[in-house]
């Protein structure tokens, strides 16, 4: 499938003093292009850029405090790196190495209550004990609301999908001070037989208290893209969010282009996590 885009850019709006900006933005722009060495290395994810305005503002979120120990994250990071050196050590057929790399991220598990009832869950659905995996879920609903999303999402809405995945950002967050920085990456693919534009789009955010904020902006990263059949636009954004873990979904507003005065519709976009702990299966992009 073509994409109509070329280039592969993370449209962040990088915290400042006092603050932290939602990524994306709206016409006119003015692009400034940053340092993102300090970045963790998130597959798929080329060039950072950070967009303003033309009077220096965009669509602003607040950062409220978190009690959440610092450690949390570092242990989120150690957990996605297990995964992925024994993913490794599998691929290279390394399989007494894979095997001792799962049994330090069993004993992991084992000291993270939340990783600990998903992978209850996950054993006892394979054994068939359904009433044991209903009582994992549940009790990971009441430690986590969002614990059992996975960290992607996809939609179709009259033949146009909508795939998401996202990723946490280490080098941009302060878990002392209640900031958590998530980067994601969106596909939107035409599937349809007539050609579409993106008008608006509109995202809705929730930490793990449970506060919902709604951002609404004109296009995606400062563009309207047109969509002819069978083909697809790709761009990356961040948000920043006060919690460890929460979760996003919304709606791009779009139109057909080949019948002048074609009404409006909407697009979803099913929710998905923004989790340090990644998905349960060790996925980052």
């Amino acid at each position: 499938m073509q994409s109509l885009t070329a280039k592969a850019l993370v449209d962040l709006r990088l915290p400042g003093p006092g603050g932290s900006g939602f990524a994306e933005r709206g016409n006119p722009v003015r692009r400034q292009w940053v340092n993102c060495r300090n970045l963790r290395r998130p597959r798929g994810i080329v060039v950072c850029a950070a967009e303003r305005n033309g009077n220096g503002r965009g669509e602003r979120r607040s950062v409220r405090q978190s009690s959440s120990p610092s450690s949390f994250a570092s242990r989120s990071h150690t957990y996605a790196l297990l995964k992925q050196q024994m993913e490794l050590a599998a691929k290279s057929e390394d399989y007494k190495e894979a095997a001792r790399i799962r049994d330090s991220i069993r004993s992991f598990e084992d000291d993270e209550p939340l990783l600990r009832l998903r992978r209850l869950m996950k054993e006892a659905i394979a054994e068939e004990r359904f009433k044991d995996a209903a009582k994992y879920r549940d009790e990971l609903r009441e430690m986590g609301p969002h614990s059992l999303l996975k960290c992607s999402s996809n939609a179709t809405t009259l033949g146009i999908s909508v795939q998401v995945r996202s990723v946490f950002i280490e080098g941009r967050s302060e878990p002392s001070k209640g900031l958590y920085f998530f980067a994601y990456r969106v596909r939107i693919s035409n599937n349809s037989n007539r050609p579409v534009q993106i008008i608006r789009r509109h995202w809705i955010i929730t930490d793990a208290n449970g506060k919902t904020e709604n951002v609404w902006g004109i296009g995606v990263v400062g563009e309207q893209p047109v969509m002819l059949p069978k083909t697809s636009f790709e761009y990356s954004s961040a948000c920043p969010i006060s919690t460890p873990n929460g979760r996003m979904e919304g709606d791009f507003e779009m139109i057909h282009v080949d019948k002048v005065g074609s009404p409006s519709f909407n697009v979803a976009i099913a929710p998905f996590s923004l989790s340090l702990l990644g998905d349960g299966d060790g996925h980052t992009i």
